[in-house]
């Protein structure tokens, strides 16, 4: 199917490392796994084709998850009216989304992405779906869907250690078997969200804030990476995670989350 004239960067989008189950094509699309189905993505001028093993509601999956409902115009202008220099960046990220990734797979690749290669998150995350998730043909080819909170549940501490998660297979274990309700999050400002989320072991500031802006859509928290610190720096001379912080929250308040994705974005790719 189609959906026709969308302001979308799929390759920014997709490769950016919101997540890190997805595949390439020859043909410049990019396939997918997402939650009960594998889709693949691919853009046609200003047209977003679209296939999967799945096609029902798959018009609205494909915009919730790429953000594009969301009013990006309107939140730049935001932007743009809290800090003007922005505007070089902002033309830079024309398309570029952040998406709405599915909770609980988010948490767990993120506690799995800390001092971690995208090549090794992914590949953990493919082992542990082969070994719990549900196999899909797709276009010729087997995929396997993350597994579910259930299915999860009957993971071992030896499953995670032969998944290769390294130091985090405790932290992983300890959270699948806790009473987490990613529910909750739902129901908390950002600030107890945040804490929420720290108060399982492996979960930090940075992590927490992963989680918020990709899974739950929390636009005013700050995952910081080299990227940003480098740019604020240069930029603005400030030198801490907390100066940063600050800076961000005064100047771009519910929209700071989005001022650092382009930044990081922005950084990364220019």
């Amino acid at each position: 199917m189609k959906i026709k004239n969308v302001n979308l960067n799929l390759e920014s989008t997709i490769t950016c490392g919101q997540i890190f189950r997805f595949y390439k094509e020859e043909d410049n699309s990019f396939t997918v796994i997402y939650s009960d189905r594998v889709i693949n993505l691919k853009m046609d001028g200003n047209d977003l084709i679209i296939d999967s093993n799945n096609m029902d509601n798959i018009k609205e999956i494909v915009s919730n998850y790429l953000s594009l409902n969301k009013d990006y115009e309107s939140i730049n202008d935001y932007l743009l009216k809290k800090d003007p220099n922005l505007k070089e960046i902002i033309s830079f990220c024309n398309g570029f989304k952040v998406m709405k990734t599915p909770k609980y797979e988010t948490i767990i690749s993120y506690i799995i992405s800390q001092n971690n290669r995208v090549n090794n998150i992914k590949n953990s995350l493919d082992l542990i779906s082969k070994e719990y998730g549900k196999k899909i043909l797709f276009n010729n080819k087997e995929y396997y869907l993350f597994p579910d909170k259930k299915d999860l549940k009957r993971i071992t501490l030896n499953d995670l250690k032969e998944a290769k998660v390294g130091f985090r297979d405790k932290y992983i274990y300890d959270f699948i078997n806790s009473d987490f309700d990613e529910e909750i999050i739902d129901n908390l400002n950002t600030k107890d969200a945040l804490e929420y989320l720290k108060h399982y072991k492996g979960i930090g500031q940075k992590v927490a804030s992963c989680i918020l802006i990709f899974a739950y859509e929390r636009y005013d928290v700050f995952p910081i990476d080299t990227w940003v610190k480098k740019y604020m720096l240069e930029r603005y001379n400030l030198k801490t995670i907390n100066e940063i912080e600050k800076y961000a929250k005064d100047k771009y308040d519910k929209y700071c989350g989005l001022f650092i994705q382009y930044i990081f974005h922005y950084n990364r790719n220019n």
